[in-house]
């Protein structure tokens, strides 16, 4: 059997900027801007700083649904915050967001920036009346699961999903212990769409908008590569919520807005036009790439 070595923690942590693997650069443990740039603005009083992650899935989506009603004042521009290049280290991003994390968003119309995935779904939801029930009871309840998302997200992306498919080394106890965690998580969402169609009861809502980019694409088997190896086939009630959503057409736009991987016919880098999707997505900028 070969010896196992022991890490042993340093009396003093310090960084080591090219530790991490594939997406080490995007942290960093000190806040602030690190170079001067501004942020674009375009037409729309609605402007997303964003990329197309889950968390940029979630504001998206949302705005996509809102326009799906007829909400014209949903109408928004989404500017594509490139994350691995360190755009949201900019003095124009941290001014937005002084986390430097995407999703970002401001209002012009009201001068309000709004930062936390979560908290622009909130802001959104009750901005415009919808997705957010009026009820006490209801919105309780809806409130509850998106809570429950925002707390339980960080385990299937920051720790599942970069033990299992992005850290430069395997290691099979932090990805056994956020097994666990995740498997536990789908057992839940399992469980309580056993009883209801959606998340919190039977109306679609911001909590199952913020979800199912998560949860959604994992029990799908699009997150990690991880189907088989998570069983997702045994959440029966979760993928039947997970479909159902996958096929809203609002969904289907949303997810694409600020993407840049995957099929290019799926990838709109920026909207700014509802037309965009049409005549902007990558297959049509660049039909080299949809060869």
């Amino acid at each position: 059997m070969s010896e196992v070595t022991k890490y042993v923690p340093p009396a003093v942590w310090t960084w080591d900027a090219e530790n991490g693997g594939e997406w080490a650069k995007i942290n960093r443990p000190l806040a602030g801007a690190t170079h001067e740039a501004a942020l674009p603005r375009g037409k729309h009083p609605l402007q997303l700083y964003s990329m197309g992650t889950p968390n940029g899935q979630k504001v998206t989506i949302l705005l996509e649904e809102l326009l799906a009603l007829g909400v014209s004042g949903a109408e928004y521009d989404a500017h594509l915050i490139r994350i691995a290049k360190g755009e949201q280290f900019s003095t124009g991003f941290v001014e937005v967001n002084p986390n430097s994390k995407i999703p970002a968003l401001f209002d012009a119309g009201t001068g309000s920036r709004v930062f936390e995935s979560g908290a622009i779904l909130l802001y959104l939801a009750e901005k415009f009346g919808h997705f957010l029930p009026k009820d006490v009871a209801a919105r309780t309840e809806v409130l509850n699961w998106l809570f429950w998302l925002q707390g339980s997200a960080p385990y299937l992306g920051g720790g599942f999903g970069h033990f299992y498919a992005y850290a430069p080394e395997k290691f099979e106890y932090p990805i056994n212990r956020f097994t666990m965690e995740v498997k536990r998580q789908m057992d839940v969402l399992d469980r309580e769409l056993a009883a209801h169609r959606y998340l919190g009861g039977d109306e679609y809502s911001i909590a199952d908008i913020a979800t199912w980019p998560w949860y959604g694409n994992l029990v799908l088997g699009e997150a990690y590569g991880a189907g088989e190896f998570l069983q997702v086939e045994s959440y029966g009630n979760l993928r039947r919520w997970a479909e159902e959503i996958r096929q809203r057409p609002a969904v289907q736009r949303g997810r694409k807005v600020n993407r840049t991987w995957g099929k290019p016919s799926e990838q709109l880098h920026e909207r700014h036009d509802a037309s965009d999707f049409e005549l902007r997505t990558q297959d049509k900028l660049d039909p080299e790439s949809a060869a």
